[in-house]
């Protein structure tokens, strides 16, 4: 069982939640996901079956899409609505001020990490921390929100659409995004639509899995960026002992490279006409 299954994560289910109810459902102890969901959130959850988990790591530097819920007024200890309140505040906002503060956080930027998270220091979970009553220091990482667009507003609560680069905290974005409009903010609803190349129109509901109505995608489709070669033979069987060979037609770059039955080989590098590997994924 190898491919990549396009699940619509549930609200209330973690994401190991689901890694684990698949591996029962196919029988598979190989299983990964791609860019890991609150249980609060629901949306795309791209999970790796099989030979494929050899492909997660390329997966984690994906961009992702998002739809949130922001609650004006309201500020938790946890970012989001599900945490205990810290403090409320009268709300006196326009539509036009909820979009020019979005427009101003758009771009590259440091994002502190919320205590609630899974980021860890001195090897223990933030999240465990802040459960027993602690907060420590935490280093800011580089994020970028690629894009920040306002789809509604009510005067207390408005949904946005936000494109960004891995590690980012939806979160800590409606937190901010309170914060610099003066009445404080959480998020109220999170739905990831978009995960790199796959989007929620192609996920799978756990229930349609549950009923064999899911189909997995292969995993080359992650990687349909990069041009696809034909290798022979010769090379193919180079490239299954995990040999580099010539190919002086190629130019620099990254390729997908199939045997002669048009099975999917391998992702490789081609730099001054030898081509490599940098990660295999037939069957051994």
């Amino acid at each position: 069982m190898t491919g990549i299954l396009i699940v619509d994560k549930p609200a209330d289910w973690t994401s190991q939640d689901v890694a684990a109810k698949l591996r029962g459902v196919f029988h598979e102890r190989h299983v990964g996901h791609g860019g890991t969901l609150d249980p609060m959130a629901t949306g795309v959850l791209p999970v790796f079956l099989g030979r494929a988990t050899r492909a997660v790591p390329f997966f984690e530097s994906a961009d992702k899409e998002y739809v949130a819920g922001i609650r004006f007024g309201l500020i938790t200890d946890t970012q989001d609505t599900t945490g205990r309140t810290l403090e409320e505040r009268s709300v006196s906002l326009t539509e036009d001020a909820v979009r020019q503060a979005l427009c101003a956080m758009q771009g590259p930027q440091l994002q502190v990490p919320p205590m609630y998270s899974a980021v860890k220091i001195g090897g223990r979970k933030l999240y465990e921390l802040a459960r027993q009553g602690k907060e420590v220091e935490r280093k800011a990482r580089e994020i970028e929100l690629k894009e920040l667009e306002l789809l509604s507003f009510d005067g207390c609560e408005a949904v946005f659409r936000v494109v960004c680069t891995k590690g980012t905290y939806v979160r800590t974005i409606c937190h901010d995004l309170g914060q610099k409009l003066g009445c404080g903010g959480c998020m109220s609803s999170l739905r990831r639509t978009r995960a790199g190349a796959y989007r929620a129109e192609q996920a799978f509901t756990m229930e349609q899995i549950l009923n064999g109505e899911a189909e997995l995608l292969p995993v080359e489709s992650m990687f349909l960026e990069h041009p696809a070669v034909q290798l022979s033979e010769r090379e193919e069987q180079l490239c299954r002992n995990g040999n580099s060979f010539r190919r002086r037609e190629l130019a620099d770059g990254t390729y997908r490279c199939h045997a002669p039955s048009g099975e999917f080989l391998m992702l490789a590098r081609c730099e001054a006409g030898t081509v490599s590997v940098i990660r295999s994924f037939f069957e051994v």
